[in-house]
């Protein structure tokens, strides 16, 4: 069968089982709608946690960056691995033993406010806005290559997929169906992962497939390293050498920062944890989440490293009437472009944009390129200087196109592109949940309308749901960055905002309502503020140069969550402290009865 017909099956199936799980799994109370009932198995919670976790961004973006950065990419592996450890040592457990329903439920109750719980869902739904950008944009990406239609198209589709599982089952069609989204996902990225690892270095593990030394056609061991046949081709090209790193150790320390502790921040991975029946089932689930994140997280450094091979091998200096069906392919989207610029109908890869000076009949095909869709990062048609880069690749195709580049089987390059679709589609209902759930319980049912019955609150969470999910979809038809750039400034926010209000409310008594709330609103207001003005306000500025202490938009949510402590820490010195009930309750919450059922208060 051709790619086409593979993508539709493998697509369509996996579409037909999130939605019969969906209808499977409809739910008819909010305590089945905001955490599935409470009675989802350690197992399937660390499965669903995985999927919940692996968004568009870790299964679409994170390889495609470091097979850009090199190194210098390795910083979002590195947080997001450290901010699950931390989420799973320092929060999960005792949030579960508090047992509400969300985390502005949290803030709210152990800082007895409703102006703390308001703070708290205004971040909640800002932060997870920002992180659902991106996965709409993820299935954008994978729908507009892989079944011929625009990524606009491509969007409502996607958008239409979440509305039915998410609205119709709330968290407990959720989770079933990112069982099954793990499944597919970890499946279709290690497959060709392995497929690659064995043609390229012959060994069947990709792990070890990425220090190995490479083999040639016939399979003969050439004695030359991977890593160092890659450094090698990154520099005879004017690139970096892809094993050197060229950030600021500051910069990398805070992006690293703002990953780690705006992951543990993140409501929609820490409402996973109120799913399960007792304490001690979300200390055993976040183990087995840990084992399934880091099959993806250990794999994506190699496809990196054979896709960044495979694609310069592939490319340089080859004529473009030769150039394989999947480059015109991904070309027609928009985000894989070509300009001629010396007229000898060969394709230049160098250091640069490929839209530097182009002579004035060459701005026409920008101009159409554009409007198909191509990132705004390819757009700088005056650099400051010319040079001899003609090829645009997009980083948020990397992994899609790389089982293309290896000229791997149809149904390899088709099941690809269904793990791209359940990455980001898992990630983008959890997300939603969170919006839906903060929107219904915490502001109608805790705030605005407190005698509202079961049936009108469940009924408020499905129309908060939908409108979430269009307003998803407008920012995955107009988002703000690419893939993972976007998930970043999430982290940033949530870092700033969640963690320290959480943290300090687990294990600081003394830690009350003005403290939190003050902390909250500084460190958002300041890092929102930072990232706005940089990437949006005035991008001309967005260098080294003109950043505070050296630290990047994407790393700036580290400081944030610093101003976040100092603030809460100073305010709560100087206001009253927080009631003797409040402070029982934050006792209990520590007390290390960790096997028993969860508290009901």
């Amino acid at each position: 069968m051709d790619l086409k017909t593979w993508t539709y099956l493998i697509v369509g199936v996996t579409f037909a089982l999130y939605i019969g799980i969906a209808i499977w799994s409809r739910v008819k109370t909010t305590k089945g709608f905001y955490i599935a009932g409470g009675g989802v198995s350690p197992l399937a919670n660390g499965m669903a946690t995985a999927a919940d976790w692996m968004s568009a961004a870790s299964f679409i973006s994170m390889a495609g960056l470091i097979s850009f950065m090199g190194r210098d990419g390795a910083y979002y592996l590195m947080g997001w691995t450290g901010g699950y450890v931390l989420l799973a040592l320092l929060l999960a457990p005792y949030l579960r033993k508090f047992g509400q329903f969300t985390v502005p439920d949290f803030v709210g109750e152990r800082y007895y406010s409703k102006q703390a719980r308001l703070v708290a869902v205004i971040c909640a739904i800002f932060v997870s806005f920002t992180y659902v950008a991106g996965q709409m944009r993820g299935v954008g990406v994978v729908f507009s290559r892989f079944l011929d239609v625009d990524i606009n198209v491509g969007v409502l589709i996607g958008m239409t997929i979440v509305f039915f599982y998410a609205v119709m089952g709330g968290m407990k069609g959720v989770t079933y169906t990112q069982v099954a989204q793990y499944c597919v996902l970890i499946f279709a990225f290690l497959v060709p992962a392995i497929f690659i690892s064995i043609s390229m270095t012959g060994n069947v593990f990709p792990q070890i497939g990425f220090g190995s030394t490479v083999v040639d056609s016939s399979g003969v061991d050439s004695g030359v390293y991977l890593l160092d046949k890659l450094d090698k081709l990154n520099t005879e090209l004017g690139f970096a050498a892809y094993t050197s790193g060229n950030k600021d150790t500051i910069d990398v320390f805070f992006i690293t920062l703002a990953l780690m502790v705006g992951t543990a921040g993140l409501p929609h991975v820490i409402i996973r944890f109120f799913t399960v029946p007792k304490v001690r089932d979300a200390r055993i689930s976040a183990g087995y989440a840990l084992f399934f994140i880091a099959l993806l997280y250990t794999t994506a450094p190699a496809i990196a490293a054979f896709a960044r091979t495979n694609l310069i091998e592939t490319v340089q200096n080859q004529p473009y009437k030769k150039m394989p069906d999947w480059f015109r392919n991904w070309e027609t989207t928009g985000l894989l472009a070509w300009v001629d610029k010396n007229d000898d109908g060969k394709i230049q890869y160098a250091k640069g944009s490929a839209f530097d000076k182009l002579p004035e009949q060459k701005k026409l095909k920008l101009v159409k390129s554009e409007k198909q869709g191509m990132s705004g990062e390819a757009t700088y048609e005056n650099g400051p200087s010319a040079n001899a880069n003609e090829l645009h690749v997009d980083r948020d195709i990397i992994v899609l196109a790389n089982p293309e580049i290896a000229n791997l089987p149809n149904w390899v390059i088709a099941l690809v592109a269904a793990g791209g679709l359940a990455a980001a589609l898992s990630t983008a209902a959890g997300l939603l949940l969170v919006i839906s759930a903060s929107v219904s319980h915490d502001l109608l049912k805790k705030i605005l309308m407190p005698d509202i019955s079961e049936k009108k609150e469940l009924l408020y969470a499905r129309l908060a749901a939908t409108v979430a999910v269009c307003i998803a979809g407008y920012f995955g038809i107009n988002p703000p960055g690419f893939v993972a750039q976007v998930v970043a400034f999430a982290f940033g926010l949530a870092a700033a905002s969640f963690f320290p209000a959480i943290i300090l409310g687990i294990f600081y008594k003394r830690m009350n309502r003005e403290g939190a709330v003050a902390g909250m609103i500084v460190g958002i207001v300041f890092t929102a503020s930072y990232i706005y003005y940089f990437k949006f306000s005035n991008p001309e500025a967005n260098n080294k140069d003109n950043w505070l202490f050296g630290i990047s938009p994407e790393g700036i949510g580290g400081l944030g969550m610093l101003l976040n402590f100092a603030v809460s820490l100073l305010v709560s010195r100087f206001t009253p402290p927080p009631p003797d009930e409040v402070q029982e309750l934050v006792e209990n919450i520590r007390v290390p009865r960790g096997a028993g059922e969860a508290s009901d208060h």
